[in-house]
């Protein structure tokens, strides 16, 4: 819960910065008329509507498991990086759109000197945030303040771009420079909605927790092993915040249901304990006692 209002904190900070950032570079493009600040401008509206989305989605995660969702909400984060994939999409498409009109239609620009300071002043603002949002969702494993940060990562990067282009075309006076600078723009931008997109599908799909959480669990079932104590079937996942581990625990058939029960409470316990947001369930067999799965029927 801690983690999700953290994650959720974050993001509203995310909203306020885009709002701060679309006013800087929406005067930047209106002081200078050029169509790169513009298309910056544009990709600024897409990270406050990236913003707004992820801290709806968020909300979302952190819901409790109920009757229709007894797993819980937690890939509903995988959502809100696909979203934003598709509006960076969108985005792209209205910059080209616009760069080639310019291209068709050349004007002059006006006050480029001021228009890059703002631009510079709303890239400070997005570096200092997308830093501080890539290291929280590390540690919150979040995948909604990722793509975020992520997103703003490259917001930073485009303007980087277009204050190069810039003072290109303020050295050389060519004007055609700079609807061409928006166009890669938009189709760097373009490329991160792709992997945006690709990870939210990815990460929908169920798939095994990384390496180093696997080695976790296998150095904690190793610890509590031993000649009547076994373990098999092991299989994990993750979805969003959440892990989740399914085993098998065998053991002599003589022992107690209490006695069997204490011991696949402390396995558990110590299981959670490892890997920071892991559910663990464990199903109790007799030592001669297989579990099958090779049914044809599983199949269908």
């Amino acid at each position: 819960m801690l983690r999700s209002l953290q994650v959720r904190t974050y993001l509203k900070i995310s909203v306020g910065v885009a709002l701060a950032t679309i006013a800087l570079k929406t005067g930047a493009w209106w002081v200078s008329g050029s169509v790169s600040l513009l298309s910056d401008a544009m990709e600024s509206l897409v990270n406050l509507a990236g913003a707004v989305f992820a801290l709806a989605m968020v909300t979302v995660a952190a819901r409790p498991a109920d009757e229709d969702h007894p797993y819980g909400h937690h890939k509903a984060e995988y959502f809100s990086s696909g979203f934003e994939g598709v509006l960076i999409f969108a985005a792209a498409v209205a910059i080209i759109w616009t760069a080639v009109a310019r291209i068709l239609n050349p004007q002059p620009l006006q006050d480029l000197n001021l228009g890059l300071l703002l631009s510079v002043l709303s890239s400070i603002l997005n570096g200092a945030l997308a830093w501080a949002m890539s290291r929280k969702a590390k540690e919150a494993r979040s995948v909604a303040l990722d793509a975020d940060a992520r997103h703003l990562f490259t917001d930073v990067a485009t303007s980087a771009g277009v204050l190069v282009g810039l003072l290109a075309v303020k050295a050389t006076g060519w004007g055609w420079l700079d609807p061409v600078i928006a166009i890669a723009v938009a189709l760097n931008i373009m490329r991160e909605g792709g992997r945006l997109i690709a990870g939210s599908a990815n990460g929908l799909m169920d798939h095994a927790l990384e390496a180093s959480a696997q080695a976790d669990i296998e150095r904690v079932l190793t610890e509590f092993g031993h000649q009547t104590i076994r373990f098999d079937h092991i299989v994990t996942r993750r979805a969003g915040q959440r892990r989740f581990v399914d085993l098998h625990m065998h053991m002599p058939a003589g022992w107690t249901l209490g006695r069997a029960a204490a011991l696949r409470a402390s396995v558990e316990q110590a299981l959670m304990s490892a890997v920071p947001g892991l559910r663990a369930t464990i199903q109790l067999l007799p030592l001669d006692v297989e579990a099958h799965f090779a049914d044809s029927r599983d199949l269908l």
